[in-house]
């Protein structure tokens, strides 16, 4: 008797058993989407490409997590070139947003190893050299009489290992005696800012050592990759970069300067999303008898193994293609 009812409490729990997969199975028929939640059904993706396109209502507020992070740029068609040790010759687009070269290749002339740029057979451009502690004492009278217009002055810089803030011991010197000398000067910092906040720690710094002193030249954000050391700035993104230059150039353009971005060729088209830096002059590097760099730029540092008289050994002599002193650097 025992045997009989638990054969028949075993046929009861197989058939209930028996009908709940049957259920599971055409529930799952009813709702194939549901076996990946990630599969898009083949008429919404239809629906989706052959949408009309149409004008966004302004009255509608977009989710800012819908916003795309990025920013998609024209192309003028033309190719830069550049060499590369691992792949040889390879290519970058133009970007038709960024103002391309305005300089004649035809005016520039060198006499007694300077670089000058003439208009209507005028020379146009000015003389400059950028100096630091490395240069020590300068006697800065034979700097002017040798026939220097201008001169860039370091005021201080961070530290590319420890991050620390240093101020350049020759720069209140320097600047004095620039200035009794009857210079133009102009400022940079050489910088490796990581953040935009570190970036304005570094602007904020230079105007306090600027002070009062009459800086008719830019203030300028010299920004450079460590190639000889592992450095903090090892790394650093495109974005973090451009963000950095701009929260500088920004602090100084707020203070009343003139802000300018120095950086060489190659870091500049491969580490810089230059569309985002055109509301600042530009100052190149590219030690060339002629500058290939496709972009525009007002000043350029075409050598650091130029002579001058009053400076020991080598400096970098440029060629500024505007007289800041009267466009005024300040406001």
């Amino acid at each position: 008797m025992l045997k009989l009812k638990l054969i028949a409490i075993f046929q009861s729990v197989m058939i209930v058993v028996l009908i709940f997969i049957v259920a599971v199975l055409l529930l799952r028929e009813q709702s194939p989407a549901k076996a990946d939640e990630n599969i898009i059904p083949a008429s919404l993706t239809a629906r989706t490409e052959n949408a009309p396109t149409t004008e966004p209502n302004p009255e509608e507020t977009i989710p800012a997590e819908t916003i795309p992070d990025k920013r998609i740029y024209d192309v003028s068609g033309e190719k830069i070139f550049l060499q590369d040790g691992a792949y040889g010759q390879i290519w970058l687009p133009v970007l038709a947003d960024v103002p391309a070269d305005s300089h004649d290749k035809e005016n520039f002339v060198t006499r007694n190893g300077r670089a000058y740029y003439l208009e209507n057979n005028h020379v146009t451009s000015l003389v400059g050299i950028d100096v630091s502690s490395h240069q020590e004492e300068i006697d800065w009278n034979m700097v002017k009489n040798s026939g220097v217009d201008f001169v860039m002055l370091r005021c201080g810089f961070r530290g590319y290992g420890s991050g620390s803030l240093t101020v350049d011991k020759y720069f209140d010197r320097n600047m004095q005696g620039a200035l009794d000398a009857g210079l133009d000067v102009g400022v940079y910092f050489y910088s490796q800012a990581l953040t935009a906040q570190e970036a304005i720690e570094e602007a904020e710094m230079t105007l306090s050592l600027i002070g009062d002193s009459p800086v008719t030249y830019p203030v300028v954000f010299d920004w450079e990759i460590v190639t000889t050391d592992k450095a903090r700035t090892d790394g650093i993104s495109v974005d973090a970069l451009t963000e950095c230059t701009r929260a500088f150039c920004d602090t100084i353009r707020n203070a009343g300067f003139t802000p300018m971005v120095y950086q060489n060729k190659r870091t500049s088209l491969l580490k810089l999303d230059l569309p985002m830096l055109t509301d600042y002059d530009f100052w190149l590097a590219e030690y060339n008898d002629e500058a290939t760099y496709y972009y525009d730029y007002q000043i350029w540092q075409y050598t650091d193994s130029g002579i001058v008289p009053g400076i020991k050994g080598e400096v970098d002599i440029n060629i500024s293609f505007k007289d800041y002193s009267q466009e005024g650097a300040t406001s």
